[in-house]
């Protein structure tokens, strides 16, 4: 099982996005995907068109539990329309576990513990995070293999990016393994002499880890998230998932999967 977390600490780069679009290709390719909404404002849960407000169960579940069984997990999973995807949605109540829980121990590595429960159950698991430093992303980042950070093409995303990568060099302390972290430029949009100079930078900066290549922007992406498909359901002709696919492949590649895509 591969675990993908999806993150960055500024928010409208395309996380969400991100997960949706790739976790659609995954699909098509008959992998089983779990994806995991751990932002309080359930963006990933509301694309598949579920109300927050009316679930009865959440990750949150997991969160209080005293240990986060796989029959916890059962009762709080729902299987989304989409062929092997299955999510695991956010509630609001995820914003108060900061306040009334981040003390008590062992209160990072819940996700960890967790998909050790179903390690056997999924081929990918892919975590979207809440664009802030806190018990979510820190539990997001402890479970992962890899952390996808996705950088809108311009000069504010590039400088949020600085804090993002200092964030990683304090938790490595924490994981002694370290993080194998992927920058993904997004909304590029070639027209733009904003976009070109911010992907140079990119290109200068961090070309260690800065995935070669960009998604472009792409109203398909927009239109997509309005009928609560993912991108390459939607229009799978499109540049957009023509971009992720290319992404998808390349991040396979990386993880050294012995089958490919």
């Amino acid at each position: 099982m591969i675990v993908w977390t999806v993150a960055n600490q500024k928010g409208g780069v395309g996380k969400t996005t991100t997960v949706v679009a790739l976790a659609g290709l995954l699909s098509q390719h008959n992998k089983r995907v779990l994806l995991i909404d751990t932002d309080p404002h359930g963006s990933l849960t509301s694309y598949f068109d579920y109300d927050m407000d009316g679930l009865q169960h959440s990750l949150f579940d997991l969160f209080k539990a005293p240990q986060p069984t796989r029959a916890l997990f059962e009762q709080v999973s729902l299987k989304t329309r989409f062929n092997g995807i299955t999510l695991l949605p956010a509630s609001i109540s995820l914003a108060t576990l900061e306040r009334t829980s981040s003390s008590r121990e062992g209160m990072g590595l819940v996700l960890k513990r967790l998909l050790s429960e179903v390690e056997q159950d999924f081929d990918v698991v892919i975590i979207d995070c809440p664009p802030v430093l806190g018990v979510m992303m820190v539990n997001a980042l402890a479970a992962c293999d890899r952390i996808l950070v996705p950088v809108q093409t311009e000069f504010l995303a590039i400088k949020g990016l600085e804090r993002m990568v200092s964030t990683f060099k304090l938790m490595h302390r924490a994981k002694k393994e370290g993080f194998n972290y992927t920058i993904v430029p997004t909304m590029f949009d070639q027209r733009t002499r904003a976009s070109v100079q911010s992907l140079n930078s990119l290109e200068q900066e961090y070309e260690g880890n800065l995935w070669p290549s960009v998604i472009p922007v792409d109203t398909k992406f927009r239109d997509a998230s309005l009928r609560h498909e993912p991108p390459s359901y939607f229009a799978k002709g499109s540049r957009g998932v023509f971009a992720y696919h290319s992404l998808l492949r390349y991040l396979w590649q990386q993880e050294g999967a012995e089958t490919a895509l």
